[in-house]
């Protein structure tokens, strides 16, 4: 069951400011306006609740040819970093939550992740592959720094020397350079940053918890520094609001030593949407039309197509000019011309005796 109210205002470090329906359950609270016995009184600011996540399982499959790897770890489900565009806000339905609020203030956290990689690795029928950190939810929300499951997950596949691909908005990731050195020395790591805009303002409407515009660009620069092969990736492109960014968030990057770029236009599946357009409502009132008119030309007159190859870049003349000048930067600053192909090739099963030192 949900408790919606559409109608609430913003609420500060949030990205959210309301439940919408769980499209997997029949009923629904909704909150009566004359219930609060003072108006005037604002209501409480909803608070991080972690709960753990009882998963026998570490390692997740994809079957979906346009995002790039088949093996996932997600160390947390639901995000504390509030991003209202965030494409798997609706994954939180499956747990019984909605994907408002509740996607971002109910975090389900894999605290035996380190230890059920190791099973899997440790395993036969492993066959080393490059894994992803993380398919969905960021691997370096705010809880992170305390709970240290992802670094240890890393410790693990350098233990390994097991190659994997991170994918984090969270200056963090540079805390873990040392792992991460030692997995680039193998050719088994890459890391991308994904930065949405560099209007320190409009972050923190959009992605309230995550690390501000200039840190991330910071993080580039100190794991280009460290040897570690960075990239950026423009994502989500927002049309009317971040679009015209695209040249110098890349630009950025590239001055950071970001050798490699990738872009993700926005997308509004399921309870998005709605979510979507109660945030343009409460910032950008006046752009709203224009902004949910321009993602209805991206998907040939949808606020969302499913289809794969689709999905994250778009269909018509619009989809075109986003590309176009994101092909023609990226040449200016002479990225991804190189192709880093992480290697398994130095791949090993520490022995019982060597796990003892």
């Amino acid at each position: 069951m949900t408790t919606s109210d559409p109608s609430r205002e913003a609420i500060k470090g949030r990205g959210a400011s309301w439940n919408p329906q769980n499209r997997f359950e029949k009923l629904e609270y909704v909150l009566d306006e004359d219930a609060s016995p003072n108006d005037d009184e604002p209501a409480p600011l909803p608070r991080t609740l972690f709960l753990r996540d009882p998963t026998r399982t570490i390692l997740s499959d994809n079957d979906s040819p346009d995002v790039g790897f088949d093996t996932s770890i997600n160390p947390y489900r639901g995000c504390e970093h509030g991003c209202i565009y965030c494409f798997a806000r609706p994954t939180h339905e499956f747990l019984g939550f909605s994907a408002g609020l509740e996607f971002e203030t109910k975090i389900l956290v894999k605290e035996d992740a380190p230890e059920l990689l190791r099973e899997e690795l440790m395993s036969r029928k492993y066959e080393p592959r490059m894994i992803a950190i993380s398919g969905v939810t960021d691997p370096y929300q705010p809880i992170e720094r305390k709970l240290e499951i992802t670094r240890r997950c890393l410790a693990v596949l350098a233990e390994f020397r097991n190659p994997v691909g991170i994918i984090t908005k969270n200056q963090l990731v540079t805390r873990d350079i040392d792992i991460l050195q030692e997995l680039a020395a193998h050719n088994a790591v890459s890391v991308h940053i994904s930065v949405t805009t560099l209007d320190p303002h409009l972050a923190n409407l959009m992605e309230p918890r995550a690390s501000r515009p200039e840190l991330r660009i910071a993080a580039i620069e100190a794991l280009a520094k460290a040897g570690i092969p960075a990239g950026v990736m423009v994502a989500p492109v927002v049309p009317a609001i971040t679009d015209h960014e695209m040249p110098s968030i890349l630009t950025a990057a590239a001055n950071a030593g970001a050798t490699s770029a990738g872009f993700v236009v926005l997308r509004l599946p399921w309870a998005v949407a709605p979510l979507f357009e109660k945030w343009l409502e409460e910032h950008y009132p006046d752009r709203k039309e224009k902004v949910m008119n321009r993602v209805r030309d991206l998907r040939e007159g949808k606020l969302y197509d499913p289809q794969w190859g689709i999905r994250q870049r778009g269909k018509g003349i619009f989809a075109d000019q986003i590309e176009a000048m994101f092909e023609v930067t990226c040449r200016r600053l002479h990225l991804n011309e190189k192709k880093y192909d992480l290697s398994a090739g130095a791949f090993r099963r520490p022995t019982t005796q060597g796990s003892l030192f």
